[in-house]
């Protein structure tokens, strides 16, 4: 989404071949749960323990697919799309982190899950603690990646003014008419400038994401998560001032060309057990720069 530190711009150094957005196990199934008035589309697998995987801005819940792969001999694993992104439903207003938390926590009582380990990046993570806040019994671990989280503290504040994140005030009736029909250029933004790797997200993946956007409403809701932010912050307040900080075990990664580690002492201000670590040679999108080194912490840290 946006990365805190100026970096050099490694385009083409250690380039991978092109890696186009990968499918879920045949075994997967899907479905659309309608949950806190709208629908929530679902990919979910295997069997075990469950984990929940939460996308961010830009992406879908396909972006998790290796990691799903990974996991789904040990886990049920579980990706739904965030309200308004996707295949799930497009409705006008919820777009606070606390109430799309409300949807996934109502996708879990669906099926019939009581406590998950948790899987985010980006947008996903606000969404992710706002989960976490209001059923902390539910979570019973966390693994945030790669963006802070709205409130008081000097990571966050930093991105109000950061020319990076001009996106953040970005929205409104005449700028949906400018995304409108250009809805490539405006994602092709966000992947080249805050990636190490633009070359690694293809133009299968640039495509299927641009379809995505194109569907009926799909801008308008993307504008709705930023436009959120202050209240986002106004939340996050009151549930740390309310619940205190949060005591699951996290593992804080931030992409070596983004946050870094950076992103530990983000958690600190709302959890006790954090520890951190680094997606290497990646910027902000790590499923599409790194997917093995994110697969591989991922899968360590939820043995």
């Amino acid at each position: 989404m946006f990365r805190i530190f100026p970096v050099a711009f490694t385009a083409f150094l250690l380039a991978t071949p092109a890696l186009a957005v990968e499918s879920f196990p045949p075994s997967f199934k899907t479905q659309t749960v309608k949950v806190n008035g709208t629908e929530i589309y679902v990919r979910s697998g295997g069997s075990g323990p469950a984990v929940v995987l939460l996308h961010g801005f830009g992406d879908s819940g396909d972006m998790w697919a290796p990691v799903a792969k990974a996991l789904m001999a040990t886990h049920t694993v579980v990706v739904p799309d965030l309200r308004g992104f996707g295949l799930s439903g497009h409705p006008d207003t919820g777009y606070t982190k606390k109430n799309q938390a409300l949807d996934i926590a109502g996708v879990m009582d669906a099926l019939h899950i009581q406590k998950a380990d948790l899987v985010t990046h980006d947008i996903g993570n606000m969404v992710g603690y706002a989960l976490a806040a209001q059923f902390p019994a539910r979570i019973t671990k966390w693994i945030v990646i790669d963006a802070p989280l709205p409130g008081p503290d000097p990571i966050w504040q930093s991105q109000l003014s950061n020319p990076k994140a001009w996106h953040f005030n970005f929205y409104g009736p005449d700028e949906e008419r400018l995304v409108a029909g250009r809805e490539r250029i405006y994602l092709d933004r966000f992947y080249n400038e805050l990636s190490a790797h633009p070359e690694r997200i293809d133009e299968a993946t640039r495509a299927h994401y641009t379809t995505l956007l194109a569907r009926p409403h799909a801008v308008h809701d993307a504008f709705e998560q930023f436009k959120a932010f202050p209240q986002d912050s106004i939340d996050n307040r009151a549930m740390l001032a309310k619940g205190g900080k949060l005591s699951m075990p996290i593992l804080a990664l931030g992409a070596e060309k983004s946050y870094g580690l950076t992103m530990k002492a983000d958690l600190d201000q709302v959890a006790t057990h954090v520890k951190g670590g680094v997606v290497p040679d990646s910027g902000h999108w790590v499923m599409e720069e790194n997917p093995a080194a994110v697969t591989r912490l991922v899968a360590d840290f939820l043995k």
